[in-house]
């Protein structure tokens, strides 16, 4: 197994650990709801310490549920690990074409050399084929 085949299973392994132990380990079972979010965990401590406690302001838009919520959330980290992709994918395919010998616009300059050699021959009709052709024979 390859060095990086190896780094990959053990952050793996560190992932499902991650994602597996609070469940197995019943942690947040003697809370009401056991895995709320910090925005959730900080309002309720807020409101122990000071109960008159009046926020400055007010969301722009309450979903009208905890799964509304829950999917827009999941969309965000959708969409924001789809860009995260894309930018190291990008930059991960610049660095092999660097490595390859292959430089930014290249293929650029091939197309416009491929289009002035197309400008540069001459123009040739059917008729004029026929025309060359014949002339060929006559002599």
């Amino acid at each position: 197994m390859s060095r990086n085949a190896k780094i990959n299973t053990l952050l793996l392994l560190i992932v499902a650990a991650l994602a597996v132990l609070p469940i197995a380990l019943g942690l947040g079972d003697d809370e009401e709801e056991p895995f709320a979010g910090a925005d959730a965990q900080a309002e309720t401590a807020i409101t122990e310490i000071e109960p008159d406690y009046e926020p400055w302001f007010s969301p722009l838009y309450e979903p009208p549920s905890g799964e509304v919520e829950s999917a827009l959330f999941a969309l965000q980290a959708a969409l924001g690990a789809g860009v995260l992709a894309y930018y190291f994918g990008l930059r991960k395919g610049r660095k092999q074409g660097a490595e390859l010998g292959i430089e930014q616009g290249a293929e650029q300059a091939r197309a416009e050399q491929a289009r002035a050699e197309r400008r540069a021959e001459p123009a040739g009709d059917p008729a004029d084929a026929d025309r060359g052709r014949a002339e060929t024979e006559q002599v």
